[in-house]
């Protein structure tokens, strides 16, 4: 017998396939860093998806994470790398709002927002903690007949300035001039349905349009997300802010969305929004998501948080802009 010579008659090495779990990993890490790269091409035409998706669009750094956890259980290379994709783009959408915020300036405008909530029990101890964040300006919604008058009493010695409007109302260390309601009530909605107000603050740096509103709530069901009254109410909106002829704009307000939800596009196509701070605010008692806003024109938001837990069903937040 002849001898043959070396690897003659052998069988050929073969590549190993991939670990299943390596390639279910690395698939899922792919598609969680296309929802987050191209959640504007999600459609909304079908149960308002696309919204939905914005909604909790941050929260997909949790499956990041479980993914990466999962990936280095496994030793799976292949899932690894195919984690950069989602890594990158959350880290470029969201990553900026983990910065400190920048040192407070001397022109600088501390802002709070709050849904009061209409079922409150305390709201003179709401008006406390709001009052202790030392803002210029505090707006509220679900301001309700029976606590308005405590809120004007507990608020008056700090904040001798204030509107209201329907269930909106704004506070202010400064004086306010030109106040109106804001019309943002969609079609169907009985009137005296009032919850937009415009009003002009005269602050040492100058003038700012302050604009307080309560968009239409949201719901989540099986077909979807219902949003289709809180996109017609900031399509509104979006047209008074338009038509503004004050130079610089705050506008706060409880808009049953988030910045990211592109439902709010008439807004933040017109304002910016914080560059600093998630401060999720909905709903108290395990915050979700941000739906308690501050927006600005003409200045910039620099950073907003969280404040103590009130009454609400809602956690107040305070932001501070630059009236650059």
């Amino acid at each position: 017998m002849r001898p043959t010579a070396e690897g003659e008659g052998a069988a050929a090495p073969r590549l190993r396939p991939l670990p299943a779990r390596g390639r279910v990993l690395a698939v899922l890490a792919v598609l969680t860093g296309a929802l987050l790269a191209l959640h504007r091409q999600v459609p909304n035409s079908a149960g308002h998806l696309g919204s939905l998706l914005e909604a909790f669009l941050p929260w997909l750094g949790v499956v990041v994470v479980l993914l990466l956890v999962l990936a280095l259980v496994r030793r799976s290379a292949t899932a690894l790398m195919a984690l950069l994709l989602p890594v990158s783009v959350w880290t470029y959408l969201f990553g900026g709002l983990l910065g400190p915020g920048a040192d407070a300036g001397t022109r600088d405008l501390v802002v709070v927002q709050h849904n009061v909530s209409d079922e409150n029990a305390d709201p003179a101890g709401t008006a406390r903690t709001l009052a202790g964040a030392g803002p210029d300006l505090i707006a509220l919604e679900e301001l309700v007949p029976a606590a308005l008058p405590v809120y004007e009493k507990t608020l008056a010695p700090d904040f001798p300035y204030h509107e209201v409007r329907g269930t909106v109302g704004l506070w202010s260390k400064h004086p306010l001039s030109g106040t109106r309601l804001v019309d943002i009530r969609p079609d169907g909605i009985e009137e005296g349905w009032s919850r937009g107000l415009r009003t002009v603050a005269h602050t040492p740096h100058g003038d700012v349009a302050a604009y307080v509103a309560h968009l239409p709530s949201v719901r989540i069901r099986t077909s979807g997300l219902a949003s289709s009254l809180r996109d017609e109410s900031a399509g509104l909106l979006g047209r008074a802010l338009a038509a503004e002829k004050t130079g610089k704009v705050v506008l706060m307000g409880d808009l049953n969305g988030t910045v990211e939800d592109r439902g709010l596009s008439p807004l933040t196509s017109r304002l910016n929004v914080a560059e600093r701070g998630f401060a999720f605010s909905f709903p108290a008692s395990f915050p979700m998501a941000r739906i308690d806003q501050v927006m600005a024109g003409s200045a910039t938001v620099v950073d907003i948080r969280t404040l103590p837990s009130t009454g609400s069903d809602h956690l107040p937040v305070a932001a501070r802009i630059r009236l650059d």
